[in-house]
Protein backbone atom coordinates (compact mmCIF):
# COMPACT_ATOMS: atom_id res chain seq x y z
CA UNK A 1 0.00 0.00 0.00
CA UNK A 2 1.28 3.57 -0.80
CA UNK A 3 2.55 5.41 2.39
CA UNK A 4 1.60 2.61 4.96
CA UNK A 5 0.54 -0.32 5.29
CA UNK A 6 -2.40 0.08 7.68
CA UNK A 7 -4.03 -3.32 8.11
CA UNK A 8 -0.46 -4.05 9.92
CA UNK A 9 -0.32 -2.17 12.70
CA UNK A 10 -0.48 -2.86 15.97
CA UNK A 11 -2.97 -1.11 17.03
CA UNK A 12 -5.17 -3.12 19.34
CA UNK A 13 -8.01 -2.03 17.97
CA UNK A 14 -11.46 -4.41 18.36
CA UNK A 15 -14.93 -4.07 17.22
CA UNK A 16 -17.54 -5.08 20.44
CA UNK A 17 -19.65 -7.38 19.19
CA UNK A 18 -22.80 -5.78 20.09
CA UNK A 19 -21.59 -2.97 17.93
CA UNK A 20 -24.21 -3.67 15.02
CA UNK A 21 -27.32 -1.64 13.60
CA UNK A 22 -29.22 -4.36 14.41
CA UNK A 23 -28.59 -3.42 17.88
CA UNK A 24 -29.10 -0.01 17.42
CA UNK A 25 -32.54 1.98 18.22
CA UNK A 26 -32.83 4.58 15.62
CA UNK A 27 -35.82 6.25 16.93
CA UNK A 28 -34.93 10.14 15.82
CA UNK A 29 -31.78 9.19 14.05
CA UNK A 30 -33.40 7.20 11.72
CA UNK A 31 -32.61 9.19 8.06
CA UNK A 32 -28.78 9.19 9.65
CA UNK A 33 -28.79 5.26 10.05
CA UNK A 34 -30.36 4.52 6.88
CA UNK A 35 -27.67 6.97 5.30
CA UNK A 36 -24.97 4.80 7.00
CA UNK A 37 -26.09 1.61 6.19
CA UNK A 38 -25.68 2.80 2.65
CA UNK A 39 -22.78 4.48 3.04
CA UNK A 40 -21.65 0.78 4.92
CA UNK A 41 -23.20 -1.53 2.01
CA UNK A 42 -20.59 -1.98 -1.13
CA UNK A 43 -22.54 -3.04 -3.53
CA UNK A 44 -24.41 0.24 -3.75
CA UNK A 45 -23.14 3.09 -4.68
CA UNK A 46 -24.15 6.11 -1.86
CA UNK A 47 -25.29 9.21 -2.43
CA UNK A 48 -22.61 10.89 -0.34
CA UNK A 49 -19.50 8.98 0.12
CA UNK A 50 -18.06 11.46 3.07
CA UNK A 51 -20.39 11.93 5.97
CA UNK A 52 -19.99 13.20 9.07
CA UNK A 53 -21.37 12.96 12.50
CA UNK A 54 -21.55 14.54 16.06
CA UNK A 55 -23.58 14.30 19.29
CA UNK A 56 -22.76 14.50 22.78
CA UNK A 57 -21.29 11.84 25.07
CA UNK A 58 -23.39 8.05 24.95
CA UNK A 59 -25.34 9.74 21.76
CA UNK A 60 -23.75 6.35 20.00
CA UNK A 61 -21.20 7.90 17.40
CA UNK A 62 -19.07 4.70 18.30
CA UNK A 63 -21.97 2.25 17.62
CA UNK A 64 -22.93 3.48 14.34
CA UNK A 65 -19.26 3.56 12.95
CA UNK A 66 -18.15 0.14 14.48
CA UNK A 67 -21.40 -1.26 12.94
CA UNK A 68 -20.74 0.33 9.70
CA UNK A 69 -17.30 -1.34 9.93
CA UNK A 70 -18.70 -4.81 10.96
CA UNK A 71 -21.62 -4.14 7.90
CA UNK A 72 -18.81 -3.70 5.56
CA UNK A 73 -16.61 -7.02 6.94
CA UNK A 74 -20.24 -9.30 6.30
CA UNK A 75 -19.95 -8.61 2.40
CA UNK A 76 -16.25 -9.13 2.58
CA UNK A 77 -15.09 -5.28 1.97
CA UNK A 78 -12.20 -3.86 4.05
CA UNK A 79 -13.05 -1.19 7.04
CA UNK A 80 -11.06 0.41 9.47
CA UNK A 81 -11.89 1.93 12.55
CA UNK A 82 -9.75 4.48 14.48
CA UNK A 83 -10.56 5.77 17.80
CA UNK A 84 -8.62 8.58 17.34
CA UNK A 85 -8.45 9.72 21.21
CA UNK A 86 -6.48 6.27 21.59
CA UNK A 87 -3.90 6.48 18.82
CA UNK A 88 -2.82 9.88 19.13
CA UNK A 89 1.02 8.93 20.07
CA UNK A 90 1.00 6.96 16.94
CA UNK A 91 1.45 10.33 14.60
CA UNK A 92 -0.22 11.62 12.31
CA UNK A 93 1.47 9.03 10.20
CA UNK A 94 -1.05 6.59 11.14
CA UNK A 95 -3.46 7.79 8.43
CA UNK A 96 -0.71 7.44 5.73
CA UNK A 97 -2.25 4.96 3.12
CA UNK A 98 -5.81 4.58 4.98
CA UNK A 99 -7.57 5.72 1.72
CA UNK A 100 -7.03 2.42 0.19
CA UNK A 101 -9.23 0.70 2.73
CA UNK A 102 -13.16 0.35 1.69
CA UNK A 103 -14.50 2.24 4.37
CA UNK A 104 -12.69 4.37 6.75
CA UNK A 105 -14.10 5.13 10.29
CA UNK A 106 -12.51 8.00 12.15
CA UNK A 107 -14.01 8.28 15.95
CA UNK A 108 -13.05 10.93 17.92
CA UNK A 109 -12.45 13.41 15.25
CA UNK A 110 -12.29 16.56 17.63
CA UNK A 111 -9.29 15.41 18.90
CA UNK A 112 -7.13 16.06 16.03
CA UNK A 113 -7.86 19.71 16.27
CA UNK A 114 -5.06 22.36 16.99
CA UNK A 115 -2.73 19.87 15.75
CA UNK A 116 -1.32 20.84 12.92
CA UNK A 117 0.37 17.90 11.61
CA UNK A 118 -2.79 15.44 12.69
CA UNK A 119 -5.13 18.44 10.55
CA UNK A 120 -2.92 18.80 7.36
CA UNK A 121 -2.47 14.32 7.35
CA UNK A 122 -6.65 14.13 7.50
CA UNK A 123 -7.07 17.09 4.95
CA UNK A 124 -4.69 15.18 2.72
CA UNK A 125 -6.21 11.59 3.41
CA UNK A 126 -10.00 12.89 2.82
CA UNK A 127 -8.82 14.21 -0.57
CA UNK A 128 -7.23 10.76 -1.71
CA UNK A 129 -10.43 9.02 -0.48
CA UNK A 130 -12.29 11.58 -2.77
CA UNK A 131 -10.42 11.41 -5.69
CA UNK A 132 -10.41 6.95 -5.28
CA UNK A 133 -14.23 7.26 -4.75
CA UNK A 134 -13.93 5.65 -1.42
CA UNK A 135 -15.88 5.70 1.47
CA UNK A 136 -15.07 7.93 4.96
CA UNK A 137 -17.33 8.08 8.38
CA UNK A 138 -16.34 10.76 10.88
CA UNK A 139 -17.57 11.05 13.95
CA UNK A 140 -17.43 13.96 16.11
CA UNK A 141 -18.72 16.02 19.23
CA UNK A 142 -19.49 19.32 17.43
CA UNK A 143 -19.64 20.18 13.97
CA UNK A 144 -16.97 20.94 11.38
CA UNK A 145 -17.01 24.87 12.08
CA UNK A 146 -17.16 24.58 16.15
CA UNK A 147 -14.69 21.79 16.37
CA UNK A 148 -11.80 23.70 17.35
CA UNK A 149 -10.40 22.86 13.26
CA UNK A 150 -7.44 25.47 12.47
CA UNK A 151 -7.05 24.81 9.01
CA UNK A 152 -9.96 26.60 6.87
CA UNK A 153 -9.60 24.14 3.78
CA UNK A 154 -10.23 21.15 6.13
CA UNK A 155 -13.05 22.53 7.87
CA UNK A 156 -14.38 23.20 4.22
CA UNK A 157 -13.39 19.92 3.07
CA UNK A 158 -15.34 18.11 6.17
CA UNK A 159 -18.60 20.00 5.27
CA UNK A 160 -18.41 18.36 2.18
CA UNK A 161 -20.89 15.45 2.34
CA UNK A 162 -23.31 14.22 4.64
CA UNK A 163 -23.43 16.32 8.22
CA UNK A 164 -25.48 14.51 10.42
CA UNK A 165 -26.42 15.48 14.29
CA UNK A 166 -26.95 12.94 16.46
CA UNK A 167 -30.26 13.38 18.60
CA UNK A 168 -30.43 12.20 21.58
CA UNK A 169 -33.26 9.76 23.05
CA UNK A 170 -36.11 10.80 25.09
CA UNK A 171 -37.47 8.87 27.81
CA UNK A 172 -39.74 6.99 25.48
CA UNK A 173 -36.59 6.30 22.95
CA UNK A 174 -34.27 5.18 26.15
CA UNK A 175 -37.38 2.77 27.02
CA UNK A 176 -38.07 1.62 23.35
CA UNK A 177 -33.93 0.91 23.26
CA UNK A 178 -33.73 -1.08 26.72
CA UNK A 179 -36.55 -3.41 25.89
CA UNK A 180 -34.95 -4.00 22.43
CA UNK A 181 -31.66 -4.85 24.00
CA UNK A 182 -33.41 -7.01 26.52
CA UNK A 183 -35.57 -9.14 23.98
CA UNK A 184 -32.17 -9.52 22.25
CA UNK A 185 -31.10 -11.34 25.29
CA UNK A 186 -34.53 -13.19 25.35
CA UNK A 187 -35.11 -11.59 28.67
CA UNK A 188 -38.75 -10.10 28.62
CA UNK A 189 -38.66 -6.01 29.85
CA UNK A 190 -42.36 -5.36 31.14
CA UNK A 191 -43.07 -1.65 30.66
CA UNK A 192 -43.11 -0.76 34.25
CA UNK A 193 -39.79 -2.34 35.01
CA UNK A 194 -38.31 -0.12 32.22
CA UNK A 195 -39.76 3.08 33.56
CA UNK A 196 -38.77 2.07 37.17
CA UNK A 197 -34.90 1.75 36.08
CA UNK A 198 -34.83 4.78 33.85
CA UNK A 199 -36.46 6.79 37.06
CA UNK A 200 -34.38 5.03 39.95
CA UNK A 201 -30.96 4.42 37.54
CA UNK A 202 -28.32 6.72 35.65
CA UNK A 203 -29.57 7.78 32.80
CA UNK A 204 -26.82 7.41 30.31
CA UNK A 205 -26.63 5.25 28.18
CA UNK A 206 -23.90 3.26 29.02
CA UNK A 207 -25.13 3.12 32.63
CA UNK A 208 -28.28 1.66 31.37
CA UNK A 209 -26.80 -1.21 29.32
CA UNK A 210 -24.04 -2.08 32.05
CA UNK A 211 -27.64 -2.13 34.75
CA UNK A 212 -29.52 -4.32 32.29
CA UNK A 213 -26.18 -6.62 31.84
CA UNK A 214 -26.18 -6.93 35.93
CA UNK A 215 -30.02 -7.62 35.66
CA UNK A 216 -30.05 -10.66 33.44
CA UNK A 217 -26.92 -12.29 34.99
CA UNK A 218 -28.94 -12.13 37.92
CA UNK A 219 -32.06 -13.00 36.40
CA UNK A 220 -30.21 -16.02 34.64
CA UNK A 221 -29.06 -17.59 38.58
CA UNK A 222 -31.90 -16.70 40.57
CA UNK A 223 -33.82 -18.22 37.21
CA UNK A 224 -36.47 -15.19 38.41
CA UNK A 225 -37.92 -12.81 35.55
CA UNK A 226 -37.74 -9.25 35.91
CA UNK A 227 -39.91 -7.23 38.08
CA UNK A 228 -39.81 -4.66 40.15
CA UNK A 229 -39.14 -6.15 43.73
CA UNK A 230 -36.52 -8.08 41.87
CA UNK A 231 -34.55 -5.32 40.05
CA UNK A 232 -35.07 -2.82 43.22
CA UNK A 233 -33.04 -6.27 45.48
CA UNK A 234 -30.34 -6.56 43.02
CA UNK A 235 -29.59 -3.06 42.06
CA UNK A 236 -29.86 -2.16 45.56
CA UNK A 237 -32.35 0.51 45.10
Amino acid sequence: MSGGQPMQLPLGIKLRDEATFDNYYGGPNGALVAALQELADPARTPEERCVYLWGAAGSGRSHLLQAACHRMAEAGALAMYLPLSELMDHGAQLLDGMEEVDLLCLDDLEVLAGHAEWEEALFHVYNRIQQREGRLLMAATATPRVAGFQLPDLVSRLGWGLVFQLQALDDEGKQQMLKMRAEQRGLQLPDEVARYILSRGARGMGELFAALEQLDQASLQAQHRLTIPFVKRVMGW
